[in-house]
């Protein structure tokens, strides 16, 4: 007969080993500024380093947090990008493909 102190023992280390590798996956899943695509893109986590001359497109204010493409509420710190392939965006971030939600 198992006592509930002896399930708590057995079942929260578990918990905690499955909270630390569901964190490790979704860092995982971030995007890579020096990824191809993101290359591409022109791709930043910071916005505010955007070269704008380089990118002309770019305005002040623009962000992967307010983009039609965010895949997140505006104010997710990451969240996934289907420009590229789903993988997670800073929603600080910016890239060419930046289209205002409307």
């Amino acid at each position: 007969m198992t006592t509930r102190r002896q399930f708590m023992f057995t079942v929260m280390p578990a918990a905690a080993t499955l909270a630390v590798t569901a964190t490790a996956v979704r860092a995982a899943d971030r995007v890579d500024e020096k990824d191809p695509a993101a290359v591409a893109l022109g791709y930043k986590h910071d916005a505010t380093k955007v070269d704008a001359k380089k990118y002309p497109t770019y305005k002040a204010g623009a962000a992967c947090g307010n983009c039609q493409f965010y895949q997140g509420k505006p104010a997710d710190a990451w969240a996934g990008c289907p420009l590229l392939a789903g993988k997670q965006v800073n929603g600080k971030g910016w890239c060419t493909g930046y289209a205002k939600k409307a």
